[in-house]
């Protein structure tokens, strides 16, 4: 079966995005991801929530997410609406992150070149396969099977629960 993602995309245009630009230290102290959700990219973009919040692909620079290891920010990304991000590199420790949090990273070396802000995405992630306004076909690395049932299952600790059997 495969996993499809589709959105349009929101462009963000910059190298270097650190974890302190995805959801800023001061709104650690929240636990909840929709709290975080509504502060996500703030310092960048202000109004990013309601931009994304119906549901989005990411697409970005290179090392996205780099800076401090905190796992929040695949997590208020996720919760603002984000399906996937792709990017031309991704810090590991942010890239681990969002796998572990159920949200789908693709590295395609030029893809700000290749994607306008709005434009149509469809990724086959079983494929490594990227589909732009249905008709420029990209290929990427292809997940691999682990990583794409820890996806499929919404993060690692659903992924852990459903192998060893544990229900919540």
């Amino acid at each position: 079966m495969s996993f499809i993602v589709k959105g349009k995309t929101l462009k963000i245009p910059y190298d270097n995005i650190d974890t302190d630009v995805i959801i800023p230290a001061r709104y650690l102290v929240h636990t909840e991801p929709e709290v975080l959700a509504k502060h996500a990219m703030e310092p960048l973009i202000p109004n990013f929530y309601e931009k994304a919040r119906e549901g989005v692909i990411l697409i970005t620079g290179r090392n996205f997410g780099m800076g401090s290891s905190r796992e929040q920010a695949a997590i208020a990304l996720k919760a603002a609406g984000v399906k996937a991000i792709i990017a031309e590199s991704f810090a590991r420790i942010f890239y681990r992150n969002a796998i572990n949090n159920g949200l789908p990273v693709l590295m395609i070396p030029q893809i700000l070149k290749l994607v306008n802000d709005g434009d149509e995405v469809e990724i086959n992630l079983n494929e490594g396969k990227v589909i732009i306004r249905g008709e420029v076909e990209l290929k990427t690395q292809k997940l691999s099977e682990k990583v794409l049932e820890i996806l499929k299952c919404g993060g690692l600790i659903p992924y852990l629960r459903k192998v060893l059997g544990i229900e919540r």
